[in-house]
């Protein structure tokens, strides 16, 4: 059981697209709002009103399945109609640019567009030329701020904090979208941040976002309170970033010989999907003395659903719209 339900119904920004955009108290406010529909969600109340009439798109130029079905849960149990742009049958693959699909749905008014793109950046220009309120499904490696959201509201309601914790975050950091965003939420939020990976997988100047670094797992794990693991994203990869999976799991999978280095009970998060006997020893992952990774799946439609609440709730669009300009100045 979280906290009692806030009752600050907004954010006063329009969108969320990076979670370095946010102030401690916002990160708050969404984390307590989202307490609030975890504990509606189990209780089976009904919460259909609170979007009524109000439109999502969900518009995922690369595949998901857990992130979209979240949003879609999410949106539905607050009573909002979604629409789910398959971009694999769209006019994107006729020609079709980013800004000028938004144009197109633009004109459509919806009001909450869920935007997950290949290239960073994207989302934050495409939300400079819709009137509708943006969330950030994940841009290229960029940022994933809804999936720091949940990992940090699964850490709350299971440690009763996230000031003070020490944090290791494993794996393809390189490439990982998920790993910035934890990174600017827990450093916000007062937690103390590790990074473990070979150092091909490690981005330069990393040290500058308040973060220590390691190459050795084991020196990474000691003392942890949370051992949050990566998905190598070997889609991402050009050329050769590990010699193989199997001395990537030999050096970096995190099995329970490894994990006897962080504290005795540390807890273990994965953004998901797992590689099994890549990443994490199956043992560990469905441990469920120490893994919360299933958590995160359930918290991740309740943090979802306060974020789309407080966007629309604190919608004040100017009469003038959205930044106009020539589409052909963004192709």
């Amino acid at each position: 059981m979280g906290p009692p339900f806030q009752t600050a119904t907004s954010l006063a920004q329009p969108h969320l697209l990076a979670i370095e955009d946010l102030s401690a108290g916002e990160i708050s406010l969404i984390l307590d709002t989202a307490d609030g529909h975890v504990d509606a969600i189990r209780a089976r109340e009904s919460r259909r009103s609170r979007l009524a009439g109000q439109t999502v798109i969900n518009l995922f130029f690369e595949n998901s399945t857990r992130t979209r079905t979240s949003f879609e849960l999410a949106a539905k149990r607050l009573g909002a109609e979604v629409v789910n742009m398959d971009v694999a049958v769209s006019s994107i693959k006729k020609g079709e640019t980013l800004i000028d699909t938004a144009m197109t749905l633009n004109a459509m008014h919806p009001d909450a567009l869920v935007v997950r793109h290949p290239d960073s950046g994207s989302v934050k220009l495409l939300a400079r030329k819709v009137a509708a309120s943006v969330i950030n499904g994940g841009d290229g490696s960029h940022e994933h701020p809804t999936q720091a959201l949940l990992d940090a509201l699964t850490i709350r309601r299971r440690k009763g904090r996230l000031d003070g914790l020490t944090v290791t975050i494993c794996g393809d950091i390189l490439h990982s979208r998920v790993a910035r965003s934890n990174i600017h939420l827990l450093t916000i939020m007062g937690a103390r941040v590790r990074a473990v990976a070979p150092p091909t997988l490690l981005p330069g100047a990393l040290d500058r976002l308040g973060v220590e670094v390691f190459t050795d797992m084991t020196a990474g794990l000691a003392g942890a309170d949370i051992v949050m693991m990566l998905r190598l994203q070997q889609e991402r990869m050009q050329g050769s970033y590990v010699p193989s999976t199997r001395e990537y799991f030999h050096f970096f999978g995190l099995t329970y010989e490894k994990l006897a280095a962080a504290k005795p009970d540390a807890l273990i998060l994965h953004p998901g999907p797992m590689n099994r006997g890549v990443e994490i020893d199956s043992a560990v992952a469905d441990d469920i003395s120490r893994s919360a990774i299933l958590d995160q799946v359930e918290l991740g439609v309740a943090v979802r659903m306060a974020c789309l609440e407080l966007l629309l709730n604190g919608r004040n669009i100017s009469p003038g719209g959205p930044e106009q300009g020539p589409v052909e100045e963004n192709r």
